[in-house]
């Protein structure tokens, strides 16, 4: 693949990165639907079901886009990121036990973990750029 100057063609030369940082959306988007499925499913009184169907989820999104979101308004420190992963995340997988289905809600609370333990360890060793990469074998300097 060629591209232009200044162009970024491959964002990181570890696919896996990039497919761990999909699956981590993924699992976001996930989680806000189970805490909706939640909502609706917990009450028979219709305006709770309304309320929590909706509010839950949308507490989410402002607890995550403020303090966990890649480009949130507030970044604080690594724990209190993990607190809001684990209270979004946990609480999708929570969600999907409350509504009867404790194998999925264990296979997700397992790829929650898995998934944000990889992406931590991935950002605390960024990639290589490509200008510090090794020079090729052979290469000779001229004088």
């Amino acid at each position: 693949m060629s591209a232009g100057p200044g162009v970024a063609v491959v964002i990181d030369k570890r696919h896996w990165y990039a497919a761990n940082e999909l699956l981590a959306f993924l699992v976001e988007l996930v989680a806000l639907v189970c805490l909706s499925w939640w909502g609706f499913a917990v009450s028979h009184d219709e305006v709770l079901r309304i309320l929590l169907g909706v509010g839950t989820p949308l507490l989410a999104m402002v607890l995550w886009s403020s303090f966990a979101a890649p480009r949130a308004r507030l970044r604080p420190r690594l724990p209190l990121v993990l607190v809001v992963k684990a209270a979004v995340l946990g609480g999708g997988a929570a969600a999907l036990y409350g509504v009867g289905r404790p194998v999925a809600a264990i296979a997700m609370a397992v790829i929650v973990v898995t998934n944000t333990a990889v992406a931590e360890i991935f950002r605390r060793r960024p990639p290589a750029s490509p200008t510090e990469q090794a020079p090729v074998e052979g290469s000779t300097a001229s004088s």
